[in-house]
């Protein structure tokens, strides 16, 4: 009560000798003149500005000063003027000199401290300025300092924390303290929540076909992650331009805002396929105009495959030079042996299949193709020379002339001999000569033939082994089904082990050997198939029957007759 008094006295510009009784006390007293205590906060008008402080009326008919560096900012600028209306905190009510001293500064940090418990305790924002990288984080003014964990600075901790100094942001208070002066801030919880708003808000009017804004996020080998508004979706490599690439940062950076077209969305995955080039018309549209078969057309080599090139031929249209189109006379093995990646290269359009958004490209197709001629220029039945280009299971390759090969089969190396492999004979590169059998240009095949050089010797067979005839030969073949025998060079008959004179349960091979000289019978000639059938068996039942026929007629020949008995007898 004495403090209240001595403060109305003070506001009543009265002596204390001059106050005669309690009524006049009681009536000073209702006239509720506010009391000023220190460490309180009140409202002030600037009344005067000097060199060093600033004389600002609290009410009370009390002046207070503060001083001027309070009102100034970075740049010694003043931020105050005679006549504003300030809060300020009462410090002391009568230094020495018996002035109040007044804060600006703790009055402001008293009304922070109190936004932010308000912030803290109402799930509130506060806004602030970076002021430093710190370990483990930042350190923010949001009118005190604030701590800013690195984890809570992004919705990923981010590589370099520096790009942030200096940026005004908004956080939530996810710690306080006020006695401990610890306040820990959350950027994250932040831009989670605005995602989930977002992802809320793009959800219920997503659908196929429809265009959205939407920044890039990142990007990879295979395509880019767009935001579209708090939901990824991804921009595959090949959606992203009608023209190749090899990788997206060739059309695409991180932050990019762009223009997209969502291709697919599965609501239960929630995954997006966007598309990029869909929002320009298809190159492939016109290319049926453009490219008309058998036009002569001009590209760069974009890429080599094993099986042949693909030519760009504007952006976003290629064609397949197949490499068994790339050469007439050459057998290219790899593309790479003509053609390298930005070549320039001229070539004739073969096919083009637009909804495939597939052309076919020829590259020898621009000059005559040799097989043209090759009829007039190796008739069949002519011979030739050449070397051996290759010797497979089947047969050997004669190099004809540049880029044209004859096969000699197999069957047709030899009348005589039995090959199983012809490099039983022949070497690569050797020099051979050959017979041309056939030739067929549409498919490219150029048959030849080497024992056509020398006359067949089943030729006249039927004639001169008629069946019935008696011929004989040596064993070049035995087998447990029967032997082949050799009657001349390259004709051979089969003896089949039911024709053979071996008892009954032997083999053939348990009394014969190659070499062995045997006499036979001619059963049955097939000159088409050149095929003799044979038989020991009855060689032998022919010359039994020969033997009984001569018998016979010696036995005739030596019995009297009948006219010679009866002359005996009358004699």
């Amino acid at each position: 009560m004495a403090d209240i008094m001595e403060k109305v006295v003070v506001d009543s510009e009265k002596e204390p000798s001059e106050i005669q009784s309690k009524e006049e006390m009681q009536h000073l007293l209702e006239m509720r003149v506010p009391v000023i205590r220190e460490g309180e906060i009140v409202s002030g008008k600037v009344l005067e500005i000097s060199k060093t402080h600033v004389i600002v009326d609290v009410g009370y008919k009390a002046e207070g000063m503060i001083p001027l560096s309070e009102f100034t900012n970075g740049d010694r600028d003043l931020t105050l003027k005679v006549g504003d209306e300030i809060r300020v905190f009462v410090e002391t009510i009568e230094d020495e000199n018996g002035i109040i001293v007044l804060s600006k500064e703790k009055a402001d940090k008293m009304k922070v401290w109190d936004e932010i418990a308000n912030a803290y305790e109402g799930d509130g924002v506060v806004e602030g300025k970076v002021l430093s990288k710190v370990k483990g984080g930042l350190s923010v003014d949001i009118g005190v300092k604030a701590f800013l964990p690195a984890s809570q600075v992004d919705l990923h901790p981010p590589k370099d924390l520096d790009v942030f100094v200096g940026k005004t942001l908004r956080f939530k208070v996810v710690k306080f303290n006020k006695k401990r002066s610890n306040i820990v801030l959350s950027r994250r919880v932040l831009l989670e929540q605005e995602i989930e708003e977002l992802k809320d808000q793009t959800l219920k009017n997503l659908e196929e076909g429809q265009e959205v804004e939407g920044i890039v996020k990142n990007l990879t080998d295979y395509g880019a992650f767009v935001d579209i508004g708090g939901l990824d979706g991804l921009l595959h490599i090949t959606d992203i331009s009608w023209k190749r690439i090899a990788h997206p940062s060739e059309v695409l950076t991180p932050g990019q805002r762009i223009r997209v077209k969502i291709l697919k969305y599965d609501p239960n995955k929630q995954k997006i396929s966007l598309g990029l080039k869909q929002l320009l018309p298809s190159p492939w549209s016109q290319v049926k105009e453009k490219y008309r078969l058998g036009a002569r057309v001009k590209g760069k080599v974009v890429s080599l495959t094993d099986y042949g090139a693909f030519i760009e031929l504007e952006p976003g249209v290629e064609g397949l030079l197949h490499i068994s189109d790339m050469s007439w006379s050459k057998k290219v093995k790899h593309p790479s042996k003509i053609l390298s990646p930005g070549d320039g290269v001229e070539a004739m359009v073969l096919d083009v299949d637009a909804e495939n958004k597939r052309i076919s490209l020829g590259l020898k197709q621009l000059t005559p193709s040799p097989w043209e001629t090759i009829e007039q220029k190796y008739p069949v039945g002519s011979r030739i020379r050449g070397p051996i280009r290759s010797i497979t299971d089947f047969g050997i390759f004669v190099g004809i002339e540049e880029g044209i090969d004859g096969l000699v089969h197999i069957s047709d190396i030899s009348w005589t001999q039995r090959i199983k492999h012809p490099s039983e004979l022949f070497q690569k590169g050797q020099e051979v000569e050959a017979v041309i059998l056939h030739i067929d240009k549409d498919n490219e095949r150029f048959s030849l033939g080497i024992k056509q050089l020398t006359p067949d010797p089943w030729e006249g067979v039927a004639e001169k082994y008629p069946p019935g005839s008696a011929v004989s030969g040596h064993i070049t073949g035995i087998t447990d089904f029967g032997v082949f025998l050799e009657l001349e060079a390259g004709v051979e008959g089969l003896i089949h082990v039911s024709e053979l004179d071996i008892k009954r349960g032997e083999k053939p091979g348990d009394v014969m050997k190659m070499g062995d000289h045997l006499e036979t019978e001619v059963v049955a000639v097939d000159p088409k198939n050149r095929g003799l059938t044979l038989s020991v068996k009855a060689l032998g039942k022919r010359r039994e029957k020969e033997e009984m026929e001569k018998y016979t007629q010696k036995q005739a020949s030596d019995r009297p007759s009948l006219g010679d008995v009866m002359d005996k007898k009358l004699k």
